[in-house]
């Protein structure tokens, strides 16, 4: 990877906001490198459609075409980026940004509920170090915006150092989220 994260601009948020295109990078993100075709296959879409908008998301940095020896006329596509990051803020004034940002969002929870409700059903057949070892808690702290700001800090800061340390011989890809925010009732 160039660069291990992005903080996405107005153009690189609104081109990502878009179902399709938000699935097309988390695939090459968790997959690695792939071509039209096979991310097709695996997103049960149509190859001329995903091509369209692996060059969008190309178009604005998200995903680079891979140089393959012997792949003849498949272009390959590869993330380009491990991490992407906004703030919403960051938009004020730009309403289609803003959208987009709170799209990704929604889009990026539903994901997040989505993973954790297949693990659920998995479960029971994994290994028992597996089971064991995966955990999920709600934790409610009294915190500062600068103090949740610092927190955020330190955990980025953790995952990194065990990105950092590569792969044990036993690993698996792991889906780590963490979301803190101040508590709100639902309505």
């Amino acid at each position: 990877m160039e660069q291990r994260e992005v903080h996405l601009d107005s153009r690189q948020i609104r081109v990502l906001a878009h179902p399709l295109r938000f699935r097309l990078l988390g695939r090459l993100r968790l997959d690695g490198p792939a071509t039209a075709t096979r991310l097709a296959q695996a997103l049960g879409t149509n190859t001329g459609a995903t091509s369209y908008h692996l060059r969008q998301l190309a178009d604005v940095g998200l995903v680079l075409e891979e140089e393959r020896p012997g792949s003849g006329r498949e272009r390959w596509w590869r993330s380009a980026h491990d991490v992407s990051s906004w703030q919403r803020d960051a938009f004020a004034g730009d309403a289609d940004a803003t959208a987009a940002a709170d799209w990704l969002e929604g889009s990026w929870l539903r994901a997040l509920v989505e993973q954790a409700e297949a693990w659920q059903r998995v479960q029971g057949d994994a290994p028992p170090q597996w089971r064991q070892a995966v955990s999920f808690s709600d934790v409610c702290l009294d915190l500062s915006a600068a103090q949740l700001d610092a927190l955020n800090a330190e955990l980025a800061e953790v995952i990194e150092r065990y990105r950092a340390a590569g792969p044990a011989p036993d690993s698996r890809q792991v889906v780590y989220y963490f979301y803190g925010m101040p508590r709100v009732e639902p309505s």
